[in-house]
């Protein structure tokens, strides 16, 4: 959709909605013919399962990206099966780098332990801007709580030189919100939250938080690189914030 078409839209949808549920929010998405071609891109982490049940019981043949960087922990991998299947998704996409520029880029696979940020373009950025190559948008997890650029984050935006909408629907959540949905919803945990990983990215990346650290900062300790999440600024991808 053209951009001076889609500005506006995004700005009404926000006027109108912005008293609503995010049942509402995530219904009008998946189910007005003018929202056009959605995905739901999940890293089926430590709070995914909430969107991923909604849209479940909204719409359970909504594509769903998952990026498998290769370097996933095996629990993540057996929590995304078992929990596409309990769910019933019906369209779930994964997603990788090609063996080809693996071989290229990171040969040895230790690439993340050098230079992280191209590690994460090459196995998830690059694959997810193919992927969504044809949509009209995106559904992501992003929340208001989890602070900086997100604390005012709206329930859709227009995404930069791209043409194309996200959609936060839990953007006005707080994280009691999520825990209460999951339990009341007697949805299944990440098997590693349990284990003190209540952040939880690529394995080598990943390590375990203490109590009274930040969920975060289990991620790239010892490191200044905090985010790995995609946005897209005039068409390329971009590792900007955290892509729930």
């Amino acid at each position: 959709m053209p951009l001076n078409d889609l500005a506006p839209r995004v700005a009404g949808l926000n006027e109108w909605y912005r008293l609503h549920s995010a049942t509402a929010v995530l219904t009008h998405a998946l189910t007005a013919p003018e929202a056009g071609k959605l995905a739901l891109v999940s890293s089926f982490g430590a709070e995914s399962v909430v969107l991923l049940h909604l849209v479940s019981v909204i719409a359970p043949a909504t594509p769903v990206i998952f990026i498998d960087t290769e370097l996933l922990f095996t629990e993540t991998l057996v929590y995304q099966q078992e929990l596409a299947e309990r769910l019933g998704l019906r369209d779930l996409r994964i997603i990788r780098a090609s063996a080809a520029e693996i071989d290229q880029a990171d040969p040895t696979g230790t690439l993340h332990r050098h230079d992280p940020d191209a590690c994460c373009a090459l196995r998830k950025s690059a694959p997810l801007a193919r992927a969504l190559d044809g949509f009209d948008g995106w559904i992501t997890g992003r929340k208001r709580y989890q602070g900086g650029a997100r604390e005012s984050l709206e329930f859709f935006e227009t995404e930069d030189g791209t043409g194309r909408m996200k959609v936060n629907p839990l953007a006005h959540w707080s994280r009691e919100d999520v825990q209460t949905y999951m339990t009341e919803n007697r949805l299944p945990r990440h098997p590693l939250v349990a284990q003190g990983y209540p952040s939880i990215g690529c394995m080598p990346c990943t390590s375990p938080v203490a109590t009274g650290e930040d969920p975060r900062s289990g991620r790239w300790r010892g490191q200044q690189k905090t985010e790995c999440g995609i946005h897209f600024v005039n068409g390329t991808a971009q590792r900007i914030g955290e892509n729930a």
